[in-house]
């Protein structure tokens, strides 16, 4: 048996040399320094052992080698947790006393925290090893954090210091055993961002003050282009506002009539369009727009290319503006407001709702305004009169759903007309 038994123990001397020769050529993630100072126990205790044998030694040297051995793994064990780059990393981030770390299990007992983290939270200075949390904020924290763990990041202030907690999941081997929190002081990052946010809200504030001011200065060059169209025609003067106004009208009990789709921008873009409706009117010759009296076949022929020339302009004036929902309502209030619902009109022919709809509410309000208004071929013509052409009109001239619309906005026009008339 003692022959069977230096055997075994030149067997392992073996194993452990190729294994140790192994690593040193073929394992590039394993330190050849390491491996180099593994061979020193395993020479030396080999060494002593058979030197007793040999030499009959009354002194037993393997025990003294075994402190030789311990002391050449601790140096192997230190030399090791410095190629561990992520431990590495973090005895880091903790030297430099500027971030907190905290262990709890999955049953919320505390397992640790460094003192910076003890600094932060002070909390858990009153925490005993695996006594159960109370703090009820802190858990949460990690109960939300269980529960969808992209609830990692939490912003949490503290008297005058705000500290950001990342949440992540404390593993062991490949198994995960509970929550690890990351604390680090954010208070000068969430002042420089507030301090950026300051200054974005200020800065949004002078560029939408600069945009309210072209917007307007837009609004008044469109109003004073109508206007100059309108000095030119001695039988409509005054029918931009009115029109715009009447609209205004119609609009608002559309709105309180519960009118199904009608949005606020809508609502805010027909009205802003309708001053617009007759800017072809400035492609007109003079002759015909500054006629006084009722036009000939001719003469109508050529005032009815006022639509489309219209449509052309309005189109050129608004190619580049970025709000393209208005540029089209804008066209089409100016192309389409004397089309019929019968298709009789022009200068397309369009019927029904082929019409866009703003052109077809733009119609009541031009019509209207034509009838209770004085022009130079006629006088204004009294409500009750005007009033009983219009609702004739629903369903051949005008799109009969507007109709109980009109009725509801009838009584503020008649105020609104008399009003004028006062004046």
């Amino acid at each position: 048996m003692h022959t069977v038994y230096y055997v075994f123990v030149i067997a392992y001397t073996l194993i452990g040399l190729s294994a140790l020769i192994y690593a040193l050529f073929f394992k590039k993630d394993i330190s050849n320094r390491v491996v180099s100072v593994l061979f020193i126990p395993e020479f030396v205790t080999m060494a002593s052992y058979f030197a007793t044998k040999i030499f009959n030694l009354k002194v037993e040297l393997v025990p003294f080698t075994y402190d030789i051995a311990m002391v050449v793994f601790l140096i192997v064990a230190y030399r090791i947790a410095m190629y561990d780059v992520a431990d590495a990393a973090i005895d880091s981030i903790v030297e430099k006393g500027n971030t907190g770390f905290a262990s709890f299990d999955f049953k919320h007992r505390f397992l640790g925290s460094n003192s910076v983290a003890g600094e932060m939270l002070p909390f858990l200075n009153n925490l005993m090893v695996d006594s159960v949390v109370k703090e009820q904020t802190l858990i949460k924290w990690l109960e939300d954090f269980k529960a969808d763990e992209s609830n990692d990041k939490i912003s949490y202030k503290r008297d005058d210091k705000i500290y950001l907690i990342n949440i992540n999941s404390l593993v062991s081997g490949k198994k995960k055993v509970g929550y690890q929190l990351l604390i680090t002081d954010d208070t000068e990052e969430q002042k420089y961002m507030e301090m950026l946010q300051r200054f974005n809200s200020k800065l949004e504030q002078e560029v939408d003050q600069k945009t309210r001011n072209i917007v307007e200065m837009h609004d008044r060059l469109i109003i004073s282009m109508a206007t100059m169209v309108e000095s030119r025609d001695n039988s409509t003067g005054g029918h931009i506002k009115r029109t715009s106004d009447c609209m205004r009208y119609l609009i608002d009990a559309m709105k309180a009539g519960g009118y199904p789709g009608l949005t606020d921008k809508f609502c805010h873009d027909i009205i802003k369009a309708a001053p617009m409706h007759d800017l072809g009117k400035i492609a007109v010759d003079d002759a015909i727009l500054r006629f006084e009296g009722r036009y000939n076949d001719e003469q109508y022929k050529e005032m009815k290319k006022h639509a489309a020339e219209g449509a052309r302009i309005v189109h050129e004036i608004l190619k580049d503006t970025d709000d393209y929902e208005f540029h089209v309502l804008a066209e089409n209030v100016a192309h389409y407001h004397h089309e019929r619902w019968d298709g009789s009109g022009y200068p397309e022919g369009l019927k029904g709702t082929a019409i866009p709809f703003e052109a077809r509410i733009m119609a009541i309000a031009d019509v209207y305004d034509a009838l209770v208004s004085k022009r130079c071929y006629k006088d204004s013509m009294p409500f009750e009169k005007a009033d009983a052409i219009i609702m004739d009109g629903f369903g051949t001239q005008f799109d009969a759903s507007l109709k109980p619309y009109y009725v509801a906005a009838r009584p503020k026009l008649e105020e609104y007309y008399r009003g004028l008339a006062q004046e």
